[in-house]
C-alpha cells in the first residue's frame, strides 16, 4: 500500500511503495537519483545499473512525469544527508518503477519561488504553479487556518449555516454580479456581495450564534489584497454589543495567529478612535510595528467610532459610509431621526487592522424598523424604493428582532499575513489576475447566442 513521502522516516530497512512526480532527475556516473514529490515532501530514489530493465526505465524519466516506485528504505552515506528536507536522512534503493503518466516539459520552472514569473503565465496553468513548494505550503496554511477558525467558534456555541448565492440586488458598497434568470424574463439574481441580510435574519431567527466561510462577490476593481470574489469569516451574536463581538474576534485571532507561530505585538489590541487614527496615522488602517519587514510579528489593532453618513459628491447627498445596517451611537438616534448633522453622527462600526491592512469590519445592527426605514430615507430612496428592496427584512424585525452584531474578518488577508506574501492572489488556489481573468478557464468569455435568447438577452456590441 502506498504511504506518504514524510513517513519513510519512520520505515527504515522496511520495503515501501511510493508514488508522485519526478521533481528532479540527476546522473551521477553510473548511478541515477530521482527526487520524487508528493503533497508531503520529496524523497530521493536511487536506480543501479545492475537492473538493466528497471535501470533502463528510469533512464527515460523527466521532469513532472508520475511514478510509482517500490523499494527499500535506507540511510544515506555520511555526508550526503540533506538537512533541508524532512526525509533527507534517507533514500529509496528502487525495485521496482511504474510510469503512470508522462508529461510535457513545463512553460515554466516549478522548483523556484515563481515570484518573478509571468502572472498571466501562471493564471494559464495553476494547476501547475500549485505544485511549487510555496504555493503547497499556501494551501495547507489555507486548510489549517480555516480548520482553527471552525475549531474555535464550534467551542464557542457557534452554528455554521450556509445562505444562497443567488440572491438579490443590495447596496453593500460595490457592484452586483448580476445572473439573469431564464424563467422570469427580464428579471436578475445577485451574487451576494455579503451574506448581510441573511446573517441578521437567521437572529431573528433565534440561531444566537451564526458562522459561515462565507464567499463574498463583488464587481470593482481589483488590487493586491482585493479580488472579485473572497473569502469571509462572517458571524452574528444575538443579545451582544460591540464589546461582546470585538473580545471574541480578538480571542479568535489571538487563537489562530499563535497556533501558526505568530507573535503578537500587543495583547489585548491596542483600540483608536476613527478621528484619533486620521490625526495620528493619516488613515484608518495602519501598521503599528516598528520594523515593518518583520513578518513573523502581527500588530493588531482596532478601530470605533466610525462616522454612519460620508457625502457623496456625485448624487450630492449623505450614504451610508459602511453599510446601510450599521446602527448610530445610541445618543445619536435622536438626531438621526430628525436629520440633523448628519456628517457628524457616530456608527456602532469598528474596524479590525493587521499590519497595515483592513482585516474586516463589524458593528451593531439596527433592529428598530423606524431607525432603519430613516436611514434608507435620507439615502434618498422613496417608501416604495424601500419597501421593494428592503421590505422582507422590515417585516422580519417586527416579529420580535433581537439585538444582534456581528463582523467578517477576511479570510484572505489574515492567510496572505500569516503567510507574509504580498498580495491575496498568492493564497487563493484560483484566484483572479489583475487584469480580470480567471484562473486555468479563461472567463469573462462570449456565449453563444442560442443560450443568450434562453435567457431574452441580446448583447449591443459598440
Amino acid at each position: 500500500m502506498r504511504i506518504l513521502n514524510r513517513e519513510v522516516i519512520t520505515k527504515e530497512g522496511e520495503i515501501i511503495e511510493l508514488a508522485g512526480w519526478v521533481s528532479k532527475r540527476r546522473d551521477h556516473g553510473k548511478i541515477i537519483f530521482i527526487d520524487l514529490r508528493d503533497r508531503s515532501g520529496i524523497n530521493q530514489l536511487v536506480f543501479v545499473p545492475s537492473d538493466k530493465e528497471l535501470y533502463g526505465k528510469a533512464e527515460t524519466l523527466r521532469s513532472e512525469w508520475v511514478i510509482q516506485v517500490r523499494g527499500e528504505v535506507r540511510q544515506r552515506p555520511k555526508g550526503m544527508e540533506n538537512p533541508e528536507l524532512l526525509t533527507g536522512e534517507y533514500e529509496i534503493e528502487v525495485k521496482d518503477l511504474k510510469i503512470l503518466a508522462e508529461a510535457q516539459t513545463p512553460p515554466f520552472e516549478i522548483e523556484t519561488d515563481g515570484y518573478d514569473l509571468n502572472e498571466e503565465l501562471r493564471m494559464k496553468y495553476r494547476y501547475l504553479d500549485l505544485r511549487r513548494e510555496r504555493m503547497k505550503k499556501n494551501l495547507l496554511l489555507r486548510h489549517k487556518i480555516t480548520t482553527l477558525v471552525r475549531q474555535y467558534l464550534n467551542e464557542k456555541g457557534f452554528v455554521e449555516v450556509e445562505t444562497p448565492m443567488l440572491t438579490k440586488t443590495s447596496p453593500e458598497g460595490a457592484r452586483d454580479f448580476l445572473v439573469p434568470s431564464r424563467l422570469q424574463p427580464g428579471k436578475f439574481y445577485a451574487l451576494p456581495q455579503a451574506p448581510q441580510q441573511y446573517k441578521q435574519l437567521l437572529m431573528i431567527a433565534g440561531v444566537e450564534r451564526y458562522y459561515q466561510i462565507a464567499r463574498a462577490i463583488r464587481d470593482e476593481d481589483m488590487r493586491g489584497n482585493r479580488q472579485l470574489e473572497h473569502t469571509q469569516i462572517d458571524l452574528e451574536m444575538s443579545f451582544a454589543g460591540e464589546g461582546g463581538v470585538r473580545d471574541l474576534v480578538e480571542e479568535l485571532m489571538i487563537y489562530v495567529a499563535e497556533n501558526c507561530g505568530k507573535k503578537i505585538l500587543q495583547k489585548p489590541f491596542p483600540v483608536f478612535t476613527h478621528e484619533e487614527a486620521m490625526t495620528k496615522f493619516g488613515a484608518d488602517k495602519f501598521d503599528l510595528r516598528e520594523d515593518k519587514a518583520d513578518a513573523n510579528t502581527l500588530a493588531f489593532a482596532w478601530v470605533t467610532d466610525f462616522p454612519l453618513f460620508e457625502w457623496d459628491e456625485k448624487i450630492k447627498r449623505y450614504t451610508f459610509a459602511h453599510n446601510p445596517f450599521s446602527a448610530p451611537k445610541a445618543h445619536d438616534v435622536a438626531k438621526l431621526m430628525e436629520g440633523e448633522n448628519l456628517g457628524n453622527l457616530r456608527a456602532q462600526q469598528y474596524d479590525l487592522v493587521c499590519n497595515g491592512e483592513e482585516l474586516g469590519s463589524g458593528g451593531v445592527r439596527i433592529s428598530d424598523p423606524a431607525v432603519q426605514r430613516k436611514v434608507f430615507e435620507l439615502m434618498g430612496l422613496t417608501k416604495e424604493q424601500t419597501e421593494e428592496r428592503f421590505g422582507h427584512l422590515l417585516r422580519a424585525y417586527e416579529y420580535g428582532a433581537p439585538p444582534h452584531a456581528g463582523m467578517a474578518p477576511g479570510l484572505d488577508r489574515l492567510i496572505m499575513i500569516i503567510a507574509g506574501e504580498p498580495n491575496i492572489r498568492e493564497v487563493i488556489p484560483f484566484p483572479v489576475s489583475s487584469s480580470g481573468q480567471t484562473s486555468v478557464m479563461d472567463a469573462p468569455s462570449e456565449v453563444e447566442d442560442e443560450y443568450l435568447k434562453d435567457l431574452h438577452i441580446k448583447v449591443v456590441k459598440e
